[in-house]
């Protein structure tokens, strides 16, 4: 076991693997941890924030970048004092775990921020057929 999930300090206290130096969008360079594939179920398991965490093979989409992933792709940095579960296009958009969204949100346009909503003009409320994310 690396470290309990239901420590207060699970993102506050650096993982016991090595780093390596990432370079982000906005010039920044951050640690990013080097995870063997046999740990990579428990650290998602130990720094996803809600339930259910989803399985290593599930397809996820990334809001800010507007594409798809496979889970087990997932990054974890170490940056401003603290753990930060994020999705493989962390570099290039910033991504972090709660921009994951079930992968039926992407509409294949890759444009972010546009969701299959369809929004009853007369109540004001948007409807979808998709699932709330987690």
């Amino acid at each position: 076991m690396i470290h309990p999930n239901d420590s207060p300090d699970m993102y506050e206290t650096k993982l016991p693997f090595p780093t390596r130096p990432l370079l982000c969008c906005n010039d920044e360079t951050v640690e990013e941890y080097v995870i063997p594939d046999e740990a990579r179920e428990e650290v998602l398991a130990m720094l996803f924030p809600g339930e259910p965490v989803p399985a290593l093979d599930d397809v996820l989409y990334d809001l800010h970048e507007g594409k798809t992933f496979i889970v087990r792709d997932y990054r974890v940095t170490w940056e401003r004092g603290r753990n930060w579960l994020a999705s493989p296009y962390y570099p290039s958009s910033g991504g972090t775990v709660i921009d994951w969204l079930p992968a039926e949100y992407d509409d294949g346009g890759g444009d972010e921020g546009e969701f299959p909503l369809d929004f009853d003009e007369e109540e004001g409320e948007g409807k979808t057929d998709i699932p709330p994310p987690f």
